[in-house]
């Protein structure tokens, strides 16, 4: 699959993953809850998952915008992985975020320089 198609799908994801956030999605204000994600912070998701998928798509034209969208995402999902361990969460629930840590650091690792 080409890198452009790929930042398309996973961009998708993020504007999906926004707008649970966004309409609190019972499974998405359940996986905060357990993860005791402060009501007073969750407000800032929505934003940042629609930001980062901006960024994802600009990547094919823009690629250090795309690096930086890429590397800030797998710090986002390390910092994801660790609220999993801090909350004593089953391992089974830190799969996706451990899936997409791997994800997102394997394209800012090879993401190309230049067009």
């Amino acid at each position: 699959m080409a890198i452009r198609k790929i930042h398309g799908v996973l961009a998708a994801i993020q504007v999906a993953d926004a707008a649970a956030c966004a309409l609190k999605a019972p499974p998405v204000v359940k996986a905060f809850d357990d993860l005791g994600v402060p009501h007073r912070i969750r407000w800032i998701f929505p934003p940042i998952k629609a930001a980062s998928a901006v960024g994802l798509i600009a990547a094919g034209r823009y690629p250090a915008l795309g690096r930086l969208t890429t590397a800030m995402l797998a710090l986002y999902f390390l910092l994801a992985v660790g609220a999993h361990v801090r909350a004593h969460d089953k391992p089974v629930n830190a799969i996706p975020a451990a899936g997409f840590l791997a994800t997102y650091l394997a394209l800012t690792l090879r993401h190309p320089q230049g067009r």
